[in-house]
């Protein structure tokens, strides 16, 4: 998906904008009709980035394995109880 921006707005937005870029969005900047510069990603960032967002999402699917059984979804193991523990504590903070 491409996303046209206005130079302006690109302004308030480039965090935003930035983050899509390395998810695999283009980014055109300049104004509506003249677009005029596009935003790039560094060779091999997002292609890291890309993946291992995929891995992860594919990992989310691990506690559901044994259903999904017969579907061809190559799916990695679920979290360890170690994992889960450390998420829910960077979620939620330490149990009290």
């Amino acid at each position: 998906m491409t996303i046209h921006v206005t130079i302006s707005e690109a302004e308030k937005r480039l965090a935003e904008l930035v983050a899509a870029v390395v998810r695999g969005e283009d980014v055109v900047l300049g104004q509506i009709g003249s677009w005029q510069a596009r935003i790039v990603p560094i060779d091999g960032e997002a292609d890291s980035e890309i993946e291992r967002r995929r891995a992860l999402r594919k990992s989310a699917f691990g506690m559901w394995k044994e259903e999904l059984k017969g579907f061809d979804l190559d799916i990695p193991p679920s979290m360890t109880d170690e994992e889960l523990e450390e998420r829910w504590q960077r979620k939620f903070g330490p149990a009290a």
